[in-house]
């Protein structure tokens, strides 16, 4: 009888620990972390909390120019690296790219150069100290794009916001709330030796402490002296204006690496876009009647602005249009992310056609390509549009309305357009009226996104905590689903290192103005469940439970991962997260395998000199030195090879069994581990 009873509860033991589609992980585990509760937790005691430098030494960050990186800066990822934080830095880099004129390259010799490294906490010199390898550390609960932007803010040469000089003007430090021995932290910077670029303090700076660093207990240690920012203070989403105006002047940028242009309509000469032959044109409006009443850039809330371009579709006769061009446009070969919103208000069956007019010596007049045509959708609203380019050279981007047959009370409208060297985020789900959701939302009660297809296959979705979960209230919580789908049959399972990005859009007109919320975690085939019996991320149908849409079709939705802490509701408002009642979560799930393999190394600069012509001596003492080595070398594996020849006659004599092949087996393995080429950073060097 007692054995049985053990059976049944053992049973029921391993039932409530198997994977559903209700089951959630939180990477945070219910914490919001800052970099400093990072390092704490790691017992590390750093300057400031994550600075990699000693208390006496020289404090010349941003005004001494021996401290500057060039532009494009060298970058080695180090092997111990968790995965997600690698698809993260990378992440970081395109933010760079898109904002500022700072680059990062794979490392190829150059004498001083970024070691990132997964240390036990998040950690950077300010600088370029000038060691060579400098490393700078992203360890658990580091990867978060905020926080790897910070510490490469300090890696490029700049402190935390608060140790500026001018500090006390505008933040009140509460000595009685320190931590014992970390008031040191607290020190202000003398402009003498630190520089704040001619910007006024930044209460949101991503480089700024929050409110509570360093605290005994949960009273601040830091008070705004204006009230309105002080749950502001500490936000770790991205660079602030502020953050991008400084590392712009610190390194004399003049326009960004990926950024290419973008266009409110603002001005009366519409960011220098034109007419294009047709029998109607685009008109400059503020209002359309039967269409859009406020522009989306302002949403009518700057009076004498809040302009837009408007094509009537009303006033014209079937299959007549208007071309609407750009200015002659340069973006990097490659892929581009052109970004608008569009409001519809037209009939069914117009057509908004996205051309690319590309200039070349055998196009002298330029070569149209359609990229999108647009028709139909949710009409009557500003909707986000996300169209993927591939151009070479010069050109012009062209919006084309061509008039249909049904009725149409208004036309197309477009606003907030940006185009940039990147690629565009997969997919986009839109919130309406999400100030009503989140007021009669319960705590605790989850919101799923539609269901998703990446480019490798996966289906996916996203659950949304709009009033946090029951144990954490005042937060929004999102957490990332794979689904069943068409392609579950030709897929890898468990789904191996598939990396996806949720990013709640801060809807600015400027994309280089954008604060996007974002979080990423990977997919990583070898996590188990609680019990260790099932894979986290296989076959939803295996792993998962089935759901019935509204619509009466079901399928079968896995375990979630992510955080209950994504976003307060009080950083909620404090951007244009919300607008127009809406909101929207850009999506992505990539394939980052290829991160998986070890960077290349360069190649030894002692190779290089004797490539480039080096004097005799060099050569000579490096040849000998490789001659001695080689020979060592040879003769260890003469003597190898006949022990191990030895070994393998006197078991085959005793055993009649031979050891050769497998020998034979491990020795072209080792090669290629040796000689395989990164994927992860393109380098064009092998080791």
């Amino acid at each position: 009888m007692t054995l049985r009873w053990i059976v049944l509860l053992f049973g029921l033991g391993l039932a409530t620990a198997k994977l559903s589609g209700d089951t959630e992980t939180d990477a945070d585990q219910g914490h919001d972390w800052d970099i400093f509760n990072v390092n704490e937790a790691a017992g590390l005691d750093l300057l400031e909390g994550d600075i990699e430098q000693d208390e006496t030494l020289s404090r010349n960050s941003i005004l001494g120019d021996r401290y500057r990186w060039p532009t494009t800066i060298p970058v080695y990822l180090e092997d111990n690296l968790e995965m997600n934080a690698k698809g993260v830095i990378l992440k970081v880099f395109e933010q760079y790219r898109l904002k500022t004129c700072i680059d990062f390259t794979p490392w190829k010799g150059e004498e001083n150069y970024i070691s990132v490294y997964k240390g036990s906490g998040c950690s950077s010199s300010v600088g370029n100290q000038h060691v060579g390898k400098q490393r700078l550390s992203i360890g658990n609960n580091c990867d978060r794009l905020g926080t790897v932007e910070h510490e490469f803010l300090h890696a490029l040469g700049f402190w935390h916001e608060q140790s500026r000089a001018d500090r006390d003007d505008y933040v009140n430090i509460i000595w009685n709330q320190i931590t014992p021995g970390k008031e040191h932290n607290f020190k202000t910077r003398d402009d003498t030796v630190s520089s704040a670029l001619g910007v006024p303090y930044d209460y949101g700076s991503v480089m700024h402490y929050s409110k509570t660093s360093f605290n005994i207990g949960s009273e601040p240690t830091i008070v705004t002296k204006n009230a309105k920012f002080r749950d502001v203070i500490g936000q770790r989403m991205g660079f602030s204006a502020s953050d991008l105006t400084k590392l712009n002047r610190l390194y004399n940028c003049t326009r960004s690496s990926t950024f290419v242009d973008s266009c409110d309509f603002e001005e009366d000469n519409i960011c220098g876009m034109i007419q294009g032959p047709g029998h109607r044109q685009w008109e400059q409006r503020s209002s359309v009647s039967g269409g859009p009443q406020t522009d989306f850039s302002n949403m009518g809330q700057c009076k004498g602005k809040g302009y837009f371009m408007h094509f009537s579709t009303a006033s014209a006769e079937p299959e007549e249009h208007a071309i609407l061009e750009s200015r002659w446009l340069y973006p990097k070969p490659g892929a581009q992310c052109l970004q608008f919103f569009l409001h519809n208000s037209g009939a069914a069956d117009d057509l908004l056609n996205i051309w690319v007019r590309e200039y070349d010596e055998a196009n002298p007049n330029g070569k149209m390509k359609l990229f999108k045509s647009i028709s139909g959708g949710f009409m009557g609203s500003w909707e986000l549009h996300n169209i993927n380019l591939n151009v070479i050279h010069k050109s012009r981007v062209v919006f084309e309305g061509v008039r249909g047959n049904g009725a149409s009370k208004g036309g197309f409208s477009i606003d907030d357009i940006n185009l940039s060297s990147t690629k565009c985020p997969q997919h986009i789900w839109h919130i309406r009226n999400i100030t009503r959701l989140m007021a009669t939302t319960a705590v605790g009660s989850k919101l799923y996104s539609p269901r998703f297809l990446s480019p490798a296959g996966y289906s996916f979705q996203v659950g949304v905590y709009l009033n946090g979960r029951s144990d954490r209230p005042g937060y929004m919580g999102a957490y990332f689903h794979l689904t069943s789908g068409p392609n579950d049959h030709k897929l890898k399972w468990p789904c191996p290192w598939q990396m996806a990005t949720m990013a709640l859009m801060d809807q600015q007109s400027d994309v280089r103005q954008h604060m996007n919320m974002h979080r990423m975690v990977t997919t990583d085939p070898d996590k188990m469940s609680s019990d260790g019996y099932e894979y986290y991320w296989d076959d939803p149908r295996k792993v998962g439970s089935k759901v019935t849409s509204s619509d009466g079709s079901s399928y079968y939705r896995g375990p979630g991962y992510g955080t209950s802490t994504f976003i307060t509701h009080s950083r909620l408002k404090s951007r244009n997260y919300i607008k127009g009642d809406d909101a929207y979560f850009l999506f992505s799930l990539e394939d980052i395998s290829d991160l998986l393999e070890t960077q290349a190394l360069p190649e030894t600069k002692q190779m290089k000199a004797a490539d480039n012509g080096a004097p005799q001596g060099a050569v000579y003492d490096h040849t000998m030195v490789t001659v001695i080595a080689g020979t060592v070398g040879a003769a260890m594996l003469v003597i190898t090879v006949l022990v191990v020849a030895n070994t393998w006659r006197m078991r085959r004599e005793s055993k009649q069994e031979s050891d050769h092949a497998v020998i034979m087996k491990e020795l072209p393995e080792f090669m290629d581990v040796i000689e395989q080429p990164t994927k992860g950073l393109p380098s064009s060097s092998t080791a």
